[in-house]
């Protein structure tokens, strides 16, 4: 419920308490949720501001609407109230703050630490000699760069192992085409290769010009000594990278490097749009759209834009913002990333030239997926609206839980979760359960019942996927499951719609029903392909969860074929190697550094293996 005038004053008089000190404060909401998480170099002014009764954006009043309490942490300096506030942020992920996905989720090139490097897509940014740049905007960006740089500078793009593969088979296609170097024939050094691979490093840095300079120089010098071969590999490389150059949009001269942030904003959503410029031309871009509940102001873009930089293997000299901040919030963050980067960032908004002009151009580009976002969300809204008036649901489905069960025989029975958070699928909270009540039997009821108990046990969570309350529920069965999961909801004093999914004969989506009718949704095209797509993943989903498990039991039921190898065993060897091809190839003397595993253990592995 709203806060009334009376807890409005409340917490104005506990906000006028604060001290005029840099700090982090934490708005909380109903059963102490934390909603929202901000900084303030001046701690009374910024959280005293939102209890008065001046003029506040929409998003900012519904939040303050929303607030039962308030925390606060007093900090030294404002870099470290921003380090703490981003902490906290990752922590308690609140309603209200834009933040970026999981680091772990955005895709990275990744230069091994081998004799001969590779270039490799990896979503995990270790702490290892191998060097890693990004992330990048998609798994298509990094594949097309891979690809494209492994054809320019003839890097192998096979699976053989160097150097132990070198001249046990005979070159490959690529080598026969020019486009690989041919490492596997031993013609080329690891001087040599390692050349190859610094000119790669150097392009994703955004450094082509000054490779190209490196290789003209090598050319001509090649040239004057009549290594009229080496000169031409050195004029084709130059080609390449020329041509590389121009597949992307060139948007000022050679010479310039910024990052450019652009912010569009207004009550329906926000997009937050990024361009990386390196050489004049667009190298990658990136699209953050929030929301008409997300707040974005002054205080939390900044910690957005540091967020940004600390997983970011390059940060230019120069960032342009298209909008206005205090001079004391950009001199925050220059200082921040200043401090990753290792040398003077600079952080400003330009007001004229070329520079206002590109940060001109990224803003427009933030407009329109903003455009994008809206027309999507409309045509969802139309999709729910018609969901809800069909159903006769009193409240709009914002958040909608499916449920289905899959099995092998009476082995693996396995309950799926899925979320959607308006008509799109929120991957990050779906579940699967373990079904563990229903034994020897195929008993789906029983199984559905089960898995929806152990959900409904989560409802007073504080944070995470089941602490929200879903506005609908959707089952992958007929009338049974849905009076089944009705029965256990009046035993649990528990209100939620739930309705099932019909299938026709052909296993497709034919209606929804209750527990005892049917609703017809095959004339509602844009509501049917809607239902059509939930229904498709919840059994994808199930389905994957129950494979994964009957892998598991099946490989490690092949390691307890062998003396001595028991279940406890059979985990350990599992979790050490990842998997049953890793223990195939694996040594005695690997087999046994296994903590818990014998060195007799180990021989017996090998030797039926070998067998």
């Amino acid at each position: 419920m709203p806060i009334k005038d009376e807890d409005m004053k409340k917490l104005l008089e506990k906000a006028n308490t604060l001290p005029m000190r840099p700090g982090v404060y934490i708005m909380k909401g109903a059963g102490d949720n934390v909603i929202y998480v901000g900084k303030s170099r001046k701690l009374k002014n910024r959280v005293s501001q939102y209890f008065h009764d001046g003029d506040k954006n929409v998003k900012t009043a519904k939040m303050v609407r929303a607030v039962k309490d308030f925390d606060y942490y007093v900090c030294d300096t404002e870099i470290e109230a921003l380090t703490l506030e981003n902490t906290l942020i990752k922590q308690y992920t609140p309603k209200y703050n834009i933040r970026l996905k999981d680091a772990k989720s955005y895709p990275y090139i990744k230069i091994t630490d081998e004799v001969y490097p590779r270039l490799v897509m990896t979503r995990t940014r270790n702490s290892d000699a191998c060097k890693y740049f990004g992330p990048y905007s998609g798994t298509s960006t990094v594949f097309s760069v891979i690809n494209t740089l492994s054809a320019v500078l003839g890097l192998p793009t096979c699976t053989r192992k160097f150097p132990k593969d070198i001249g046990k088979e005979r070159p490959c296609l690529y080598y026969q085409m020019k486009k690989c170097c041919g490492v596997c024939t031993g013609e080329i050094t690891p001087e040599e290769y390692s050349e190859k691979v610094r000119y790669a490093s150097d392009v994703l840095r955004g450094n082509i010009s000054e490779v190209k300079r490196d290789l003209t120089e090598k050319m001509y010098a090649h040239a004057e000594a009549e290594r009229f071969e080496s000169a031409a590999k050195c004029r084709d490389t130059i080609s390449a990278l020329e041509r590389l150059g121009q597949k992307q949009k060139v948007v000022a001269s050679p010479d310039v490097e910024h990052d450019i942030i652009a912010l569009y904003n207004d009550d329906v959503c926000s997009c937050i749009s990024v361009f990386y410029i390196r050489n004049g031309a667009i190298s990658d871009r990136s699209e953050f759209v929030f929301g008409a509940d997300r707040i974005i102001d002054e205080q939390n873009i900044s910690s957005f834009i540091c967020e940004l930089y600390r997983v970011r293997e390059y940060i230019p000299k120069s960032i342009l913002l298209s909008f206005e901040l205090e001079d004391e919030d950009k001199e925050l963050i220059s200082e921040f990333l200043s401090e990753l980067a290792g040398r003077r960032v600079q952080v400003r908004t330009p007001e004229r030239g070329d520079a206002k002009t590109l940060c001109q151009m990224v803003k427009d580009n933030a407009a329109e997926k903003a455009k994008i976002y809206r027309n999507e969300a409309e045509k969802d809204e139309k999709v729910l609206l018609r969901l809800a008036e069909l159903l006769s649901l009193e409240t709009y489905p914002e958040r909608i839980e499916a449920y289905d069960i899959s099995n092998l025989g009476h082995e693996h029975i396995t309950a799926g979760m899925i979320v959607t958070s308006g008509t799109k699928f929120k991957k990050s909270d779906y579940r699967s359960f373990k079904i563990s009540t229903v034994q020897n039997s195929t008993d789906d009821y029983a199984s559905m019942r089960e898995a929806l108990a152990r959900r409904f046990a989560h409802l007073g969570d504080d944070n995470g996927s089941f602490s929200e309350m879903p506005d609908l529920i959707l089952l992958d069965g007929g009338r049974g499951h849905v009076a089944v999961i009705k029965e256990l909801m009046r035993e649990l004093n528990i209100d939620i719609p739930v309705f099932g999914m019909v299938k026709d004969d052909y296993h497709k989506t034919r209606a929804l029903c209750t527990e005892s009718d049917e609703i017809n949704i095959a004339r509602e095209n844009a509501l049917f392909v809607f239902i059509y797509k939930i229904q498709e993943e919840v059994h994808r989903f199930t389905v994957s969860k129950m494979d994964n498990a009957k892998r598991k039991t099946l490989t490690k039921s092949s390691l307890t074929k062998i003396s001595g190898i028991g279940d406890t065993k059979a985990k350990l060897l599992l979790k050490h190697f990842g998997g049953i091809t890793a223990i195939k190839s694996a040594t005695i003397d690997e087999i046994a550094a296994v903590k818990g595993i014998s060195r007799a253990d180990a021989t017996n592995i090998r030797n039926y293996f070998d067998k």
